[in-house]
């Protein structure tokens, strides 16, 4: 050990010999260059740490969105539920990676109620969102296609959604179901809807739209590639606990 403490002390009177045989100025540069390092390694940690890693799940009352946050985090769909009025909120490691080794980051998952009155609660949520989860009825798709349509249209030209660019998953789920609807025939079902909405919004002025952006190209007709954020049609059932499209969307935009 005194051997260790003199060789310690030995490489410390080197080190003081050195710094003071070196112009000031130097010393000036070096301390400097170290200092802005460590700033820089300290900001980097800090941007990587804030990164969001809150998923909304969006959609009508009754698409299933509530036994989907069930199953992500239980693993369960409860029995099925009951429409929600009040949002379900919570952070937990998704359930499908409760036995995986290592480090595993937490989401956070915010079920925003489909209610008209309760669509508010959505303005409140997307900007802390890594992500979007837009649940479709895929077995009852053809009576809510309109109102689906209007409401992936308004999150679709939100402000903080396109400047973000953040990502929507477009969830067909209750495709378990024989007379349910595949997820290619609501993809082209969606756009058509969304681009007779884009039409008739134009035609609005613009003063009247206060936080939406114009979606699409002048002139053709709508696809969700022309979007500005990235958008993805898969399927599942949160009832049977086929959700994987939702977990290995929701581990693209929050990394373990």
């Amino acid at each position: 050990m005194d051997e260790w403490v003199r060789q310690a002390e030995a490489w410390a009177g080197q080190a003081e010999h050195w710094i003071r045989q070196q112009p000031p100025e130097q010393i000036y540069v070096a301390v400097a260059v170290i200092a802005v390092t460590i700033l820089v390694l300290v900001a980097a940690s800090c941007l990587k740490s804030s990164k969001p890693n809150t998923i909304v799940l969006s959609g009508l009352s009754g698409s299933g969105k509530t036994v989907l946050f069930y199953q992500l985090r239980d693993g369960s769909s409860h029995q099925g539920t009951v429409t929600s009025m009040t949002h379900n909120n919570a952070t937990f490691v998704l359930h499908s990676e409760l036995e995986r080794k290592g480090k595993i980051k937490p989401v956070h998952v915010i079920d925003v109620p489909g209610h008209a009155r309760l669509k508010s609660k959505l303005d409140e949520v997307l900007p802390q969102a890594a992500g979007v989860v837009f649940v479709v009825d895929a077995l009852d798709f053809l009576s809510s296609m309109q109102a689906s349509a209007e409401y992936l249209y308004d999150i679709l030209t939100k402000a903080t959604v396109v400047k973000k660019r953040i990502p929507v998953l477009i969830f067909c789920n209750k495709t378990d179901k024989v007379t349910a609807h595949s997820k290619e025939f609501i993809k082209k079902q969606l756009e058509k809807e969304v681009n007779k909405l884009r039409e008739s919004r134009n035609a609005i002025s613009s003063a009247d739209i206060s936080d939406e952006v114009q979606l699409g190209l002048p002139g053709e007709a709508f696809n969700f590639s022309q979007c500005q954020n990235k958008v993805i049609v898969d399927e599942g059932a949160g009832l049977t606990g086929d959700v994987s499209a939702v977990e290995q969307f929701i581990r693209e935009y929050v990394k373990p």
